[in-house]
């Protein structure tokens, strides 16, 4: 008959690990970069800096096909990426739109919509 492996101990000595929270950064205003394809819309919103503070696009919503150049699918990238903005703390916005698809205008209404403030002026005033 063969013999048992000694059983492991459930409980391991040692101390806890314990992990810093990563600190999010509250950042007041920001850039939106609206990129409107025929195909596609893709949202990124920066800080002053050029640094990503969120970006959704029509695909990576799961449309697929001719629906992600459409109006709708461009108004929930833009709605996603700016409720994930708001949670760094921004609440003023320039808009830089490029590009001659179809969800260029719903993308910007729909920034309004998700409670951010259009920002027409230079960042020097805000900083």
């Amino acid at each position: 008959m063969a013999t048992k492996a000694p059983a492991k101990t459930a409980a391991k000595g040692g101390k806890k690990k314990t992990f810093k929270k990563k600190e999010k950064k509250m950042v007041p205003v920001g850039v939106v970069h609206v990129q409107a394809s025929f195909n596609n819309t893709i949202i990124t919103i920066t800080d002053p800096m050029g640094n990503v503070l969120s970006w959704s696009s029509s695909g990576s919503l799961g449309f697929r096909g001719s629906r992600k150049g459409t109006p709708f699918a461009a108004q929930q990238a833009s709605l996603t990426a700016a409720n994930k903005a708001k949670e760094s703390g921004l609440r003023t916005v320039n808009v830089e739109v490029s590009g001659p698809g179809a969800g260029r205008e719903s993308a910007v209404r729909a920034l309004s919509t998700a409670g951010l403030e259009n920002y027409q002026g230079s960042y020097a005033d805000s900083a």
